[in-house]
């Protein structure tokens, strides 16, 4: 099991952490200035401008990861696996069952939209509170 963990962490981690480098990379270098002109430490840059500015690239790069975490996981189930749904999808194709198989990703597929449409719902709350996106 431990194996299935890394395998979804290390496949999405490397994509979070290029994106959030390149999100505050590409923040407002003016606001800083000003910030820094009004004696804010590095801390209060954080929290006050760099992490507003991106939280739209949070929200989508946790879209992104729901994916790769999905393909990080069955592909780890693909191969240490004796139970799960990739290991389904095996055991399904060498035993010729392609319902078995096809049940398998039908399945994947609900699992993986209602964890999209949950990010989604998540990004629409913190839209109205944040008011960010413009």
């Amino acid at each position: 099991m431990p194996a299935i963990i890394v395998m979804a962490i290390s496949i999405s981690l490397i994509v979070t952490i290029l994106e959030i480098s390149n999100g505050f990379q590409n923040t407002d270098k003016e606001k800083i200035k000003m910030a820094k002109t009004f004696n804010c430490n590095k801390f209060q840059i954080l929290t006050k401008i760099m992490i507003p500015a991106n939280l739209s690239t949070f929200i989508n790069t946790l879209k992104v990861n729901i994916g790769l975490s999905l393909v990080g996981v069955i592909s780890g189930e693909f191969l240490v696996s004796k139970a799960g749904i990739g290991y389904l999808i095996v055991y399904g194709g060498q035993v010729f069952k392609l319902d078995l198989v096809m049940a398998s990703v039908i399945l994947l597929a609900i699992v993986a939209a209602i964890m999209y449409q949950s990010v989604v719902f998540l990004e629409k709350i913190i839209q109205k509170s944040h008011k960010f996106g413009n």
